[in-house]
This record gives C-alpha cells, sequence and structure tokens, in this order.
C-alpha cells in the first residue's frame, strides 16, 4: 500500500515571538501540494525559517529520515511521531498513542519545541513539526484538505 509522507519543519527564535514576524510565522502553511516523488519511499520535506521569512524551501529526503514511526499490519498503518531529544521543552510525560491509519485515511500530528542554546548564551530557539501522513493513493492537494485525524501535541513555550 502507498504511503506518503510530508514533514514540515517551522523554526525561529525570540525575533518571531510576536508582532509582524509571529504573523508571518503563524500564517505559514501547514500542509503543501506534493511533488512527483522521486521514488516510492521518498518523502516531500519543507523547512520555513525565520531567517528567510518563512517562505517554503523544499526537498526531497528518504522516507527513514523522517521521525516518525511507520508500521503496516492487518491492513492498516500504525503512526507515531518520535519525539525529540530530552532537553527540549515543553516536556511530554504522556503522549497520545499512536494513529492506525486505514487505507484512504490521513494524519496530522503537530508538535513543537523550545531549546536554549548551550548556557543560554543565544537565547531560545523553537520548532513546529508538522507530519502529514496518507496511507493508500492519493492526489497532490490531499494535504490542502481537512485530515482524518488531526493530533494537537503543542505545549506551553512561554
Amino acid at each position: 500500500m502507498e504511503i506518503t509522507v510530508q514533514w514540515i519543519r517551522t523554526s525561529w527564535t525570540k525575533e518571531s515571538r510576536g508582532g509582524q514576524a509571529a504573523s508571518r510565522r503563524n500564517a505559514a502553511p501547514v500542509g503543501f501540494v506534493l511533488p512527483p516523488a522521486e521514488t516510492p519511499a521518498s518523502a516531500h520535506v519543507i523547512r520555513l525559517r525565520e531567517r528567510d521569512g518563512f517562505a517554503p524551501y523544499d526537498t526531497q529526503e528518504d522516507r527513514g529520515t523522517v521521525d516518525v514511526q511507520l508500521r503496516e499490519a492487518d491492513g492498516r498503518l500504525r503512526v507515531f511521531p518520535r519525539g525529540q531529544p530530552l532537553f527540549a521543552l515543553p516536556p511530554r510525560p504522556r503522549r497520545p498513542p499512536a494513529v492506525r491509519l486505514a487505507p484512504g485515511q490521513w494524519v496530522r500530528w503537530q508538535l513543537n519545541y523550545r531549546f536554549s542554546s548551550a548556557m543560554g548564551i543565544r537565547g531560545w530557539s523553537y520548532w513546529l513539526d508538522t507530519f502529514n501522513i496518507a496511507y493508500g493513493p492519493v492526489k497532490a492537494d490531499v494535504f490542502l484538505s481537512t485530515p482524518t485525524v488531526f493530533i494537537d501535541e503543542q505545549g506551553p513555550l512561554r
């Protein structure tokens, strides 16, 4: 069965925590049209960085580089994003269970993080990871629609 993966990482600093920069960041899309896949095991990876004005930069990478566990069993796809390093905030002692997708379904799963630099010299940096994952054949604009399942695992970043 086909598995389609789109991973969007938005990254910023305190400079985009408020005002116009925060408005640009918050206006960033959470789904993009899929390019033709280079290989069946490729993932569409998009980076939106503060230093680029949150303009999307997209590539195709091996699906194994995406921070998400994918496992097919009994005609379903089990999806579970991996948590980032232990030093990232907010802490996630209890995470939601994995999602099991039937053919024709897709999930959007969002997680956010806050990191401090070594000894706090450079201040905080932030990430928002959005994983859009579909099971079965899809059209290029699938991730522009409403997901079958939406998991919002975003916590307070202060």
